[in-house]
């Protein structure tokens, strides 16, 4: 009897084991195709907004919010974009199936300031360090973080390396590494962004705050009441923008001001199944045939199981 009962339970041991390993193998197969399939399908929505900003490149020289690049995409299931009939599963029956939703939208990234613009080889812009001065004030940010973040750039674009080199971040969200405190990053990352060269602020995307600070003594009523005049007809050019806005006066630059841009941030949204992940790119649009990707980070943002 006792050898019968132990049999029994080794039998039942081994066979508990070997179901356990079969289960596991089946999950890691079904997040590793579901990784393929997320990724993919992102890659599908930047070429899709990819070819839109193209189209767009072609249909005119400025950039405005009325175009169609600018429309945000819902949360819609991605099988509305695969088949006129709701309910071609592309032969896949119900158990298999999974509902994925897309949503996303482009941003203007020059409807910002830039960070890379304060310093040129070494040597601090003055329109640009202004610009931020005015922005810094506008947000109630102490003037010394942004001295100190100067002083960390230059450090770190400089052509002396050493061990306390601070690296150059490439993203929003590193600026901490210059000494930026998380109260101060909260508050400006909606106004700023990071791009490698220099660029202008495009006046028909550019919010109040920063049209505000890119435009010496002007008010930030002046400012409002200029996004809402761009509301009702966009400019085609600085010297447009400054004759609807007798506000602006004669200090609309071109090495400062645009009403066109060259980049723009690409965000996507996927839920697929229990799974919601985020991508977010750069890319730059050189000519009417070429757009391409500047780079791209890819995070799980939450897992509904």
């Amino acid at each position: 009897m006792l050898s019968a009962m132990l049999t029994v339970t080794l039998v039942a041991t081994f066979a508990a084991t070997a179901l356990w390993q079969q289960y596991r193998s089946i999950e890691v197969e079904k997040a590793e195709r579901g990784r393929v399939q997320v990724a993919w399908l992102l890659i599908g929505a930047l070429d899709w907004s990819r070819l839109i900003l193209r189209i767009d490149g072609r249909a005119g020289t400025t950039d405005h919010l009325a175009e169609p690049w600018s429309v945000a995409l819902q949360e819609s299931r991605l099988s509305t974009f695969l088949a006129a009939d709701q309910n071609n599963t592309g032969g896949l029956t119900a158990e298999e199936s999974i509902d994925a939703f897309l949503s996303g939208h482009v941003v203007d990234a020059q409807s910002k300031l830039n960070i890379y613009n304060l310093v040129d080889k070494g040597t601090v812009s003055q329109p640009d360090f202004a610009a931020f001065t005015r922005l810094f004030n506008l947000l109630s940010i102490p003037l010394t973080e942004l001295e100190n973040l100067i002083q960390q750039i230059k450090l770190a674009t400089g052509t002396e390396a050493s061990t306390t080199t601070p690296l150059m971040p490439q993203r929003i969200n590193q600026l901490d590494w210059l000494g930026l405190s998380k109260t101060t990053l909260q508050k400006i990352t909606p106004y700023i962004q990071l791009i490698n060269e220099r660029t202008t602020v495009n006046l028909n995307t550019a919010p109040a705050e920063v049209i505000f600070a890119t435009i010496p003594d002007l008010q930030i009523a002046d400012a409002k009441l200029a996004v809402s005049t761009r509301e009702q007809k966009h400019f085609t050019s600085l010297e447009e923008a400054a004759k609807l806005n007798p506000s602006f006066g004669n200090k609309l630059t071109p090495n400062q001001h645009s009403v066109s841009s060259r980049f723009f941030e690409v965000r996507g949204r996927l839920r697929l199944d229990s799974v919601v992940v985020e991508e977010q790119s750069l890319v730059r649009r050189d000519n009417l045939n070429n757009v391409h990707t500047m780079w791209r980070e890819r995070a799980t943002v939450t897992s509904l199981q």
